[in-house]
């Protein structure tokens, strides 16, 4: 790598060293024009007398020149070596001082050229005094923990993407490649081809919308916040799974006190979207779902309760992660598998946070909190 000019060490170091021999330079002058003054004052002698000075002999009217002469020589002959020893003592100095406290910088720079997208891991965590080189070490700490997540989110969403999409393109090319090879196909068997297609594709593209917009939340800061009612949240998103529970004979209790948040409302309507989803599409016919909405002077909160089949506590962690739901490791026919990690993320993305627990007799319990409005 070629630098672009001298080395800011080097730079500093002229700087303080000529700083330092300019003010001795000052100094110096000072010296000799106080001393030539000081001196020039003495009595003056009678005209035509002689005097001695320093084995010369002058006329005596002329002493006070003499002295002021001899004076400043003296002066000139001390202060000088003196004005070098401090310009030379005060450029080492500086150059060993400054060497020292741009070191951080050094192993700043040397982080950074280490870096690569399989050496996200390593981080500085300089020590010592809390100044404006560690501010700098932790800036760059933060981020690399930045890219690291990012750069995981986008690894997870290639390995599930290309995971997942391989069951809807295996139906989509198996119906293909059967249809195709039969030679007396009707068209009754070309439209069921065609439906078996349609289903796996809106499968394939509605995991692909899921993956997008997990790896767009996941470990990132929303771009704009306004406050918004999480009633009229549930509200919108009851909508879209209202159909699906009349079918299955679902009985949904709301217990609607206002509950101000401060975020973004497509996220926050996801957020709910998802959470009724779970809730209609892992019950049981003919059971339950509640839905409370409070708020505390820090929290507002969201709280989705539904009966379902029993749940372990010591995997309820495990239904957060991608792909994952109670039961079973894969995902089903129904959904994505994707639900409650979209949901982790964005609370995550509101600076809130999202618990569950099982219920009693079966089902589960998700409570979201995330800032209030002021």
């Amino acid at each position: 790598m070629t630098r672009r000019g001298p080395g800011l060490r080097l730079r500093l170091t002229l700087l303080a060293t000529a700083l330092v021999a300019v003010v001795s330079g000052l100094l110096l002058w000072l010296g000799w024009v106080l001393v030539g003054n000081v001196v020039a004052a003495v009595p003056r002698f009678p005209s035509g007398g002689m005097v001695r000075v320093r084995g010369v002999v002058v006329p005596a009217d002329e002493l006070g020149a003499a002295l002021r002469e001899s004076a400043r020589e003296q002066v000139l002959l001390a202060g000088g070596p003196a004005f070098v020893a401090v310009v030379l003592a005060a450029a080492v100095l500086a150059w060993t001082v400054t060497g020292r406290v741009l070191s951080p910088l050094h192993e700043v720079t040397d982080s950074a050229r280490r870096l690569s997208a399989e050496s996200l891991d390593q981080r500085i965590e300089l020590g010592g005094p809390r100044d404006e080189v560690a501010e700098l070490a932790d800036t760059f700490d933060a981020m690399l923990d930045r890219l690291q997540t990012a750069f995981e989110s986008q690894r997870r969403f290639v390995a599930n993407a290309s995971h997942e999409l391989r069951t809807p393109l295996s139906v989509i090319r198996t119906e293909l490649d059967v249809t195709l090879s039969d030679p007396g196909a009707d068209t009754e068997e070309l439209r069921r081809m065609a439906e078996v297609v349609r289903d796996a594709t809106a499968r394939a593209e509605r995991l692909v919308e899921a993956l997008l917009l997990l790896a767009r939340t996941e470990g990132v800061e929303l771009p704009r916040r306004e406050p918004i009612d999480l009633t009229e949240v549930v509200g919108r998103a009851l909508q879209g799974v209202a159909e699906d529970a009349d079918r299955r004979g679902l009985r949904i209790h709301r217990c609607d006190d206002p509950a101000l948040a401060m975020g973004d409302p497509a996220l926050l309507e996801r957020v709910a979207g998802n959470l009724l989803e779970n809730a209609v599409r892992h019950n049981i016919e003919g059971g339950w779902v509640e839905i409370i909405t409070s708020s505390s002077p820090q929290w507002a909160s969201l709280r989705v309760v539904s009966s379902g089949t029993e749940v372990d506590s010591e995997r309820i962690e495990t239904l957060f992660e991608p792909f994952y739901r109670a039961g079973v490791q894969r995902t089903a026919r129904t959904g994505a598998g994707l639900g409650l990690s979209i949901v982790r993320a964005a609370v995550a993305a509101h600076g809130g946070r999202v618990s569950a627990e099982s219920v009693h007799g079966g089902g589960l319990a998700v409570t979201v909190e995330v800032p209030v409005a002021p």
